[in-house]
């Protein structure tokens, strides 16, 4: 798109809109740039858009690089200012620049945001309100759209740029953009209120195991315990709610396999950041405008058996690919990883059942228990608490089977004790005492176990 069509396409706020429309802001709110947010802001903005169209030399715009373009916006904004009359401290005028420009190259009221890296997610729901996360935490932000053709405009650019269309016949898409954030948008008819955005975005540097252990996520000894389950190519699958940090957890873990293993990825957006050299990364494929070319995880997860692989991770196991992931597990694919959304890790072992008879597979219920109950060896279990932090609240190993039921076991666990007056969450990670069957596996890959790891009063700070 050329800089012509984004000035154009360029929406600011309509100068009848009343900004107390707005719910109050509380005082946790994220600014955005600048202080003034009046009627008068706006109308500055939209006069100086109308300037650009017709006073820039649109051609040359289009060969200059940001630093020039942030100093044409710069110049047309001071030359308004000063013909009208119109007195802004510098902070305003600066924050008036810069929002000029993220609309005209970049994505307009939430390009802040993705200047921030304490930013992991970005929600805007409706034109009025944008919501950011911050370190597990939802504020509300000062930010917002002109009205909700400015939001599809933003929309459309994001998504015209992964060569994705959103429309009425295809209101729904699910997006990656370059940088690795994950992008999900919906709009009316099936979002009654207006377009509805949601961006999760991903560190540029992963993170690594002492992050995990330095946000209390993981102790030391279980970390060290975690990566020798990895490295003795134990199958492994992460369970947990939306925004837990499964994903993130499966990144770490990964970084544990050696460097001379191929690996093969398998997602529907790419989300996972290997750092091994041997790696072959497969995304889905949506159908196209006739509604044809669609490629499913399943299909992925068959293909990748032919692929010559040592480990095969799928970023979220979600449907009928369970049955041959499972499969792919028992029949010598060792040191799969995998996550899952469930509540707990009995849940997740349902979750599997029913994801299996997606398939149309008439299996019994016996038969389907037995092919888990062999495939997995540890279920990891995270969850997010009321304080924005995330903790791996339970390891548990996969024992077998006992008549119909599939038998789990906990290693390790964290115990919740409350809450301090500044609405931390207070706990430790304790060893239930029991020691796992697969420890001796760990001991024959050479990974040395500590007697005294698993003693039921041991407890980890």
């Amino acid at each position: 798109m050329s800089l012509k069509d984004l000035l154009k396409n360029a929406s600011f706020l309509d100068s009848s809109r009343n900004l107390s429309e707005a719910a109050p802001l509380s005082p946790a709110d994220t600014a955005s740039p600048g202080g003034l947010r009046d009627d008068s802001f706006y109308q500055i903005k939209q006069k100086i858009h109308n300037r650009l169209i017709e006073e820039a030399n649109l051609a040359a715009l289009d060969t200059m690089s940001a630093a020039e373009i942030q100093a044409s916006v710069a110049s047309v904004v001071n030359a308004y200012l000063n013909d009208e009359k119109i007195l802004l401290n510098a902070d305003e005028t600066r924050a008036l620049v810069e929002e000029i420009r993220d609309e005209l190259t970049g994505l307009g009221p939430l390009e802040p945001f993705f200047k921030d890296p304490t930013v992991s997610d970005v929600l805007v729901n409706t034109y009025k309100n944008i919501y950011v996360e911050r370190r597990g935490l939802l504020y509300k932000t000062k930010g917002r759209f002109s009205d909700n053709a400015h939001l599809r405009n933003i929309i459309d650019r994001i998504i015209s740029r992964v060569g994705r269309r959103i429309d009425e016949s295809m209101p729904m898409v699910d997006a990656r953009l370059p940088d690795g954030s994950r992008v999900n948008a919906i709009i009316p008819p099936l979002a009654i209120d207006g377009p509805i955005l949601s961006i999760r975005r991903f560190a540029v540097i992963p993170l690594k195991i002492e992050d995990l252990v330095n946000g209390k996520t993981i102790t030391p000894e279980i970390a060290t315990f975690l990566a020798g389950c990895v490295k003795a190519k134990l199958n492994i699958m992460i369970s947990g709610g939306t925004g837990s940090g499964k994903t993130t957890l499966l990144n770490v873990l990964s970084a544990f396999i050696p460097n001379n293993e191929r690996i093969i990825t398998i997602e529907d957006s790419a989300e996972l950041q290997l750092q091994q050299e041997h790696v072959v990364r497969l995304e889905t494929r949506t159908a196209s405008i006739e509604g044809t070319g669609t490629v499913t995880q399943r299909d992925l997860v068959r293909n990748s058996l032919r692929m010559r692989p040592d480990r095969i991770i799928i970023g979220e196991v979600r449907g009928p690919e369970a049955f041959d992931m499972l499969q792919a597990m028992n029949t010598g694919h060792e040191g799969s990883l995998t996550t899952i959304h469930a509540n707990a890790p009995r849940d997740s072992l349902t979750r599997l059942e029913s994801m299996i008879l997606m398939t149309g597979a008439n299996l019994p219920e016996k038969a389907m228990r037995f092919m888990i109950s062999s495939a997995l060896d540890l279920i990891i279990q995270v969850s997010r608490f009321t304080d924005g932090s995330r903790k791996v609240v339970s390891l548990c190993e996969v024992v077998g089977t006992e008549g119909d039921v599939v038998t789990l076991q906990d290693i390790f666990v964290y115990e919740k004790r409350g809450i301090d007056k500044d609405g931390k969450v207070l706990g430790g990670f304790r060893a239930t005492g029991i020691r796992p069957k697969f420890a001796d596996k760990l001991e024959m890959a050479g990974i040395e176990v500590p007697e005294d790891l698993f003693i039921t009063t041991k407890s980890y700070e």
